[in-house]
C-alpha cells in the first residue's frame, strides 16, 4: 500500500502546514491537490494510501457556487467505502459527514479564535486524539458544524458543537491543527480586508495574541503529533 497521502485544498483555505512535519516523522509524504484549479489529482487515486481534506471559505451547501465540491464528495465517498485512512479538517470534516450520511448545519454561534475544546471519554483511547490533556486550546474558524454520520463516535466537543469524531478509519476535526504562522497571517489579512467584519481589528489582535503568548507554538506541536499518528496508519 502506498505511503503517499493526497491532500485536498481549497481556495482561501491554506495548505497542509505543520502536517508535513508529522508526515515526515512517520516516513510519509503529502501531495496537495486543489480541485478548484485542476480537475484531476497529481496521480490516480489508487496511488495514495491516505486522504487529507482541508478547510476553506466554502460550505457544503454551496455546491451550486462551487461545483468542485460535488466532485470532492464523490472522492470522499469512495474513500469511505474503501476503508482507507481519511482525515478531514473543518470543511473537510463537514464533507466527510455529508458523504457518510450525516449533516452539516449552521452552528448556533460562530467559533473564531483560540477556544477551549474538551476531549470526550471516547477520545481518550483514540489512536489519533488520545494524547495530551482532556482540555486544550484550539484554533477555530467556522460558522457551520457537523452532525456526525451514522456509526460515528464523537471524540471531542466545545459548548457549541462536536469538534472531533471518528467513523472507522475516517476522522473529522472541526478545529485547525495544521495552521502555521504564515497561514494564520494570510487568514488575518483576508479577515481585515472583509468589509463585513465589523470587529475585524479586535479579532485579529486576539488571534495574534495567541502567537505572542505561545498558544500557536503549542498548537503546532499538537498538530504535528496528531498528523504523525494519522500518517503512521497510512500504508
Amino acid at each position: 500500500m502506498s505511503t503517499r497521502i493526497l491532500a485536498i485544498t481549497h481556495p482561501g483555505g491554506g495548505t497542509s502546514g505543520v502536517f508535513h512535519d508529522g508526515a515526515r516523522a512517520a516516513g510519509r509524504t503529502i501531495e496537495e491537490w486543489t480541485p478548484a484549479e485542476r480537475a484531476e489529482p497529481p496521480r490516480p487515486l489508487e496511488a495514495y494510501g491516505g486522504l487529507l481534506v482541508l478547510g476553506g471559505e466554502q460550505n457544503v451547501c454551496e455546491q451550486d457556487r462551487f461545483p468542485y465540491l460535488t466532485a470532492e464528495l464523490e472522492v470522499v465517498g469512495h474513500w469511505l467505502a474503501g476503508g482507507l485512512p481519511l482525515l478531514g479538517v473543518c470543511l473537510g470534516a463537514q464533507l466527510i459527514a455529508q458523504a457518510g450520511g450525516g449533516a452539516v448545519v449552521r452552528a448556533t454561534e460562530r467559533e473564531l479564535g483560540w477556544l477551549q475544546v474538551e476531549r470526550l471519554q471516547a477520545g481518550a483511547g483514540d489512536p489519533l486524539l488520545g494524547f495530551g490533556g482532556q482540555r486544550f486550546t484550539a484554533l477555530q474558524w467556522h460558522s457551520y458544524a457537523v452532525e456526525p454520520p451514522p456509526g460515528a463516535v464523537a471524540l471531542a466537543r466545545s459548548p457549541v458543537c462536536v469538534q472531533a469524531y471518528r467513523r472507522g478509519a475516517a476522522w473529522g476535526v472541526q478545529y485547525h491543527p495544521e495552521v502555521t504562522p504564515q497561514i494564520l497571517e494570510e487568514w488575518i489579512a483576508e479577515l481585515l480586508a472583509d468589509p463585513g467584519e465589523v470587529s475585524a481589528e479586535q479579532t485579529a489582535e486576539r488571534l495574534r495574541a495567541g502567537v505572542r503568548d505561545g498558544s500557536l507554538e503549542r498548537w503546532n506541536a499538537h498538530g504535528r503529533e496528531l498528523f504523525a499518528r494519522f500518517a503512521a496508519r497510512v500504508g
